[in-house]
């Protein structure tokens, strides 16, 4: 079975989030870690971007490789949080750029009660937030066992 290390890049708004949503869909491969069902994975790394507008995505990257790191995620409330973090796109484009290493968005699954809350307020109607929040797209039942 191929394995493949994970680095978790959390919003710094939820610093001291303790990741036991991110931990347990990764378990039960939920939301986007559905990508890796049929392999061995391994969270390598945990970090904050350390705030507006991202200070640590400069260097984190760089140690989560010397980790092992195959790939990084940013968690799922950089997606959810009020308003959805403005900096994702330039992320998305300067991690890969720099560092060699993909970059998805997204870990456990959308939490239905913010699912209801962005839907109406119509939050993810980019193409960017659109292609962004798929691997998070859940059916309700999964939704509701996050929220």
């Amino acid at each position: 079975m191929e394995k493949v290390k994970i680095g978790i890049i959390i919003c710094d708004r939820y610093k001291t989030c303790a990741g036991g949503k991110c931990f347990r869909s990764a378990q039960k491969r939920e939301g986007a870690f559905a990508a890796y069902k049929d392999m061995d994975l391994e969270i390598a790394a945990f970090t904050t971007c350390g705030g507006c507008p991202g200070g640590n995505i400069e260097y984190t990257p760089e140690e989560m490789i010397k980790n092992g790191v195959q790939k990084i995620h940013f968690a799922t409330c950089f997606l959810v949080g009020y308003p959805p973090c403005p900096y994702m796109e330039h992320f998305k484009k300067f991690i890969p750029e720099k560092y060699g290493v993909e970059v998805s968005f997204g870990t456990h699954p959308i939490p239905q009660k913010y699912f209801i809350t962005h839907d109406n307020l119509k939050t993810w109607n980019t193409d960017f937030l659109k292609r962004a929040i798929e691997p998070t797209l859940t059916d309700v039942k999964i939704r509701l066992s996050y929220d």
